[in-house]
């Protein structure tokens, strides 16, 4: 039962109070619905403009693998196609038949996606010329353009066209950045969270030590990548824009996160399962490894998955190092040139076509999809294996 304020209720400064605890709880049920409104608005409006990027306008030809074909691949296309086709659909042809001379003299019917105007076309984004307009939409009554799922967004690298640029290079990227990230920072974050909660004295060393660790973590991640670019290429020679260098850097920037969330779960632990351990003969090491680690480990994983889920959504400090490099290829190893899917996000953002905007929010739609799958493991992890003392 909630209890009453001594005095009478017909008292004003009662009443006063009570109106003041009314209007406090207005604005903040208020702040609540502005905050969700602006959440809504702004998922709103990256699904709007994104989720027609999964979908992509092809159209069937039939390929003339003929001599001029050799030289230009737009020439094995039929001429009255040639302006709907995607010139980059057709780059590859003169290779092709130079690798299967076979080739040269047949032809081939295939499903090609179409020029970037005509697919915006197709989902009210863009207008076309009078006479290229009557011509595509006959071609789609006809059966001959279609609409599909565009696998492709998810499977090809980055290109200049935007009916042909994809994600994949920069899933790569981004899957080798958190790869070197978690492997440098995870086991150096624990140790040191380690030592300075179970090991260290409590002098002003290690006092300022903490101080500047907590401090580190409020750091702006630019500096960071400053940071990296003064010590791991220009110093130690890292390969620049390589995933090697962005691991790196990243592994700085969450370095603090870690050793703070880590300290917090060890500091968790109650002090009586130490001083049972310590009363059975275990050493100091003992006791942390065998009782007070276990116990600790689901909030360290929480912790671990929050910092690089964080690292996940960079982009300046990778900036700085190079990583917001054109990468067509997706790499096969840590030391060739990457890019992570935010650089990825913030060059298309860049681009004038207006093709290039759905990618962009198409983008920002499949970090987001990842970031929240992060937070929700973390959250997992924490219902899940969490204690309570």
């Amino acid at each position: 039962m909630q209890r009453r304020l001594t005095g009478s209720a017909n008292d004003p400064l009662i009443r006063a109070r009570y109106r003041r605890e009314s209007r406090f709880k207005a604005y903040s049920i208020t702040a609540l619905f502005v905050a969700f409104a602006i959440i809504v608005a702004f998922f709103t409006d990256i699904i709007s403009q994104g989720y027609s990027a999964f979908w992509q306008s092809e159209i069937r030809v039939t390929l003339d693998y003929n001599e001029r074909a050799e030289r230009i691949g737009r020439f094995a296309i039929p001429e009255d196609l040639r302006e709907i086709v995607s010139r980059g659909a057709v780059r590859s042809i003169p290779l092709e038949i130079r690798n299967n001379p076979e080739l040269a003299g047949t032809t081939r019917t295939e499903w090609v996606p179409v020029y970037s105007r005509i697919d915006q076309y197709f989902k009210g984004k863009e207008e076309l010329p009078p006479a290229l307009a009557s011509q595509v939409d006959a071609l789609k009554a006809e059966g001959i353009i279609r609409t599909t799922f565009n696998w492709a967004f998810f499977t090809s690298g980055d290109s200049k066209l935007p009916e042909l640029a994809g994600i994949f290079s920069a899933a790569v990227g981004s899957l080798l950045v958190l790869a070197v990230t978690l492997v440098f920072a995870f086991p150096i974050g624990v140790m040191s969270a380690i030592y300075l909660e179970e090991f260290a004295p409590d002098n002003k060393l290690t006092q300022a030590i903490e101080v500047n660790i907590n401090n580190l973590a409020a750091v702006p991640s630019i500096i960071f990548g400053l940071l990296g670019l003064a010590v791991f290429i220009n110093t130690f020679g890292v390969p620049r824009s390589s995933a090697l260098v962005g691991g790196l850097t990243l592994g700085l920037m969450t370095l603090p996160i870690i050793i703070i969330s880590t300290r917090a779960a060890l500091r968790a632990v109650p002090d009586p399962i130490r001083l049972g351990a310590f009363a059975m003969g275990c050493s100091r090491w003992q006791v942390v490894r065998d009782h007070v680690l276990p116990l600790s480990l689901p909030g360290i994983l929480t912790g671990t998955i929050i910092g690089l889920a964080q690292a996940m959504g960079e982009t300046a400090p990778l900036i700085i190092v190079g990583m917001i490099a054109y990468i067509p290829e997706a790499p096969t190893s840590i030391f060739e040139s990457a890019t992570v899917l935010p650089a990825q996000v913030f060059t298309w953002a860049s681009e004038p076509r207006k093709a290039f905007v759905e990618k962009t929010a198409a983008g920002i739609i499949v970090l987001l999809a990842i970031l929240l799958t992060l937070n929700a493991t973390a959250v997992f992890l924490r219902r899940r294996f969490e204690r309570r003392w």
